[in-house]
């Protein structure tokens, strides 16, 4: 019988809410492990999360801000399961529409919620510049990189334990590239990727600053493009090489 661990990477959380989530995640999916990989929280936050009736959660804090990616992988580093899924700390995605998107690992490698599938539903409304800049990225990276998804940035994501083994000593991005760099990863690994539409719902009070996280974004496609066409053995991205590669995620705090 396959066994499910969540992870779910959190900063500056609505406690309530996230309270709430876990609640929700622990009733609809029974996973033998959720662990909260958190950033700089207080010790009263700790505290609360830790002491959750009925819950399977696990708190993992640490006192700075590693970033989105760096918090993922080492959620996923620390479990046994053999399916892994992470889903954003705001409840965007319910649990019943990450059920959907780990249900989907049964006929695929990996699974990627998507907010903006022709068949998905927003509820709520972002703002005209947050959902301008989100559209125009994900229809960069679209023509960019293989996959081609309507959503790379969706919080909502599973794959097997196998796919995890053999993407994980290929991802570099510690912050909220680390989507996109897996999936490419991915891509140029050959993997089977199912694009799950999903109901999601626009939570207020983000900590993204969308235009600085769009540049930024913008910067990390053209590197992860780079890194799958190594992958897949361009000669031409060979060729073009230079200077020692980085130190992938799993391996800088060793």
């Amino acid at each position: 019988m396959s066994s499910l661990g969540i992870v779910v990477p959190a900063f500056q959380p609505d406690i309530e809410q996230l309270e709430r989530y876990l609640h929700d995640l622990q009733a609809e999916l029974t996973p033998e492990t959720i662990r909260v990989e958190i950033d700089d929280p207080s010790e009263a936050c700790v505290r609360r999360l830790s002491a959750l009736d009925g819950s399977t959660a696990e708190v993992s804090a640490v006192p700075y801000r590693r970033g989105k990616g760096a918090a993922i992988t080492a959620g996923f580093e620390a479990l046994s399961t053999d399916r892994l899924a992470f889903t954003d700390a705001d409840g965007s995605t319910s649990a019943a529409e990450l059920a959907r998107v780990i249900d989907a690992l049964e006929s695929a490698d990996i699974a990627v919620g998507s907010r903006r599938h022709p068949e998905s539903t927003i509820v709520g409304h972002r703002t005209y510049v947050r959902r301008l800049l989100g559209d125009g990225f994900a229809w960069l990276a679209r023509r960019a990189l293989e996959p081609s998804l309507y959503d790379y940035q969706c919080g909502a994501k599973a794959l097997d334990g196998e796919s995890w083994e053999r993407i994980r000593p290929h991802i570099y991005e510690p912050g909220f590239a680390w989507d996109l760099e897996a999936l490419a990863v991915a891509g140029a690994l050959g993997l089977d990727i199912r694009e799950i539409p999903i109901v999601w719902e626009d939570q207020p009070g983000s900590t993204v600053s969308p235009v600085k996280t769009t540049i930024s974004m913008a910067k990390s496609l053209a590197v992860t493009r780079y890194r799958a066409k190594r992958l897949q053995n361009s000669s031409f991205h060979h060729a073009v090489h230079r200077g020692s590669e980085p130190i992938a995620l799993i391996d800088r705090n060793r």
